[in-house]
Order: C-alpha cells, then structure tokens, then sequence
C-alpha cells in the first residue's frame, strides 16, 4: 500500500498543477499586457446594439488615441484624439458628433497608466476555460457605462470587448489578426485634421 501510494504521488502533484496552468489571468498580468501595448491594428467584426453588423479596420495608439475605420455600406469614421472621441457619418457633410473621452467605456484602455487592480474598477472577473474576462469601469463614474474585455493567454492577446454605454446599450467588437510595434502618421488620430480633409 505504502509502494503504491508512492508510485501514485507523482501523479497527483500533476493533476494538483493542471488547475493552476489554466487558471485565469490576474489583473496585474492584463494590466501589464495592456501598458506594454503601444501601437495595435487589425480587422474587427462590430455586432451593433440593434443586432446588425459591422466590420472595418481599428488602429490603436496609446495612450488616448483610435481609429476605426468602417468598411461600406456603413463608412462611420470614429476617431479617439486630444482627449475627445468623434464619431464622423459617412454620409453626412456634418461636422462630427465629439464626447470627452474620459466619459466613454473605451478611455478605460486608452488612458496612459491602466490600472485594473485600482479600488472599484473591476466589477467583474472570470475565466471559462479559455478565455478571461474582465468587465472594468470607471469607480469615480460607474454612470459612464463599462467594458467587458476578453483576453486569451500563451502570450496574453486581448480578442474582443462588450461596451455598455450610459444608456445601456451594447457593442460588441471581435478582433481579428492583431499586429503590433507600427507605426502611424499623426494625422491618423487627428480629428482637426479629418475635419479639415472632408472640408476640401
């Protein structure tokens, strides 16, 4: 009995540290991983709060900068910039909607120190075996709606996030390919500079 349970231990220390090799990411990991983070681009698929789609191309510089580009028949330009996020319709020569950005879901991994370690910021955290989950706002201002992002490990790779906006609503975006370490032409988060290209 004394052998067996000899021979069965080295066995039990193994299936004792499967746990813990799939566990969930903490949040300083995802923190890290997204402070680490400089330049991002990649193809996106945008299930919209009325349930249609939407597909384009995002480009990511933090801090506080994004673009999305959105492929026709949509053709809505969204520019995160100078702490204001503008939301350019395709098919209007109107000026762009603008929001300080501070007040938007998606500030939460643009600001230039992500912290979701901070008091009150996650409000949730989760791992279903192969993804994490982590649903943050801002703890001064719950109001402003929240983000749920997925990230996947072996290397740490954000995939998708859910924004709930102030009224409720809910936007899904699923990355595709991500590439990382380019570089932009400052133009490309310049939201004067789109206004100024549209007015030509």
């Amino acid at each position: 009995m004394k052998i067996y349970r000899l021979l069965l231990a080295p066995f039990l220390l193994v299936l004792s540290a499967l746990p813990t090799l799939a566990d969930k990411l903490s949040l300083d990991e995802l923190s890290s991983y997204l402070n680490g983070l400089t330049t991002l681009e990649a193809e996106f698929t945008q299930i919209n709060a009325d349930q249609t789609i939407s597909t384009g191309k995002i480009m990511i510089q933090r801090p506080g900068r994004a673009r999305f580009e959105y492929a026709p028949p949509d053709e809505t330009l969204v520019i995160a910039g100078g702490q204001q996020l503008a939301v350019f319709d395709g098919k209007s020569n109107t000026g762009p909607e603008q929001y300080p950005l501070r007040e938007t879901p998606l500030n939460l991994i643009l600001e230039r120190n992500v912290n979701l370690a901070r008091s009150g910021m996650v409000v949730g955290h989760s791992y279903d075996g192969t993804a994490t989950t982590v649903t943050a706002q801002d703890p001064d201002h719950p109001d402003y709606g929240n983000i749920k992002l997925m990230f996947t490990a072996d290397p740490v790779e954000l995939r998708q996030w859910v924004i709930t906006d102030s009224a409720g609503a809910q936007t899904t975006v699923i990355l595709g390919e991500l590439s990382t370490g380019m570089r932009f032409n400052t133009a490309t988060f310049s939201i004067s500079a789109e206004i100024e290209e549209r007015a030509r």
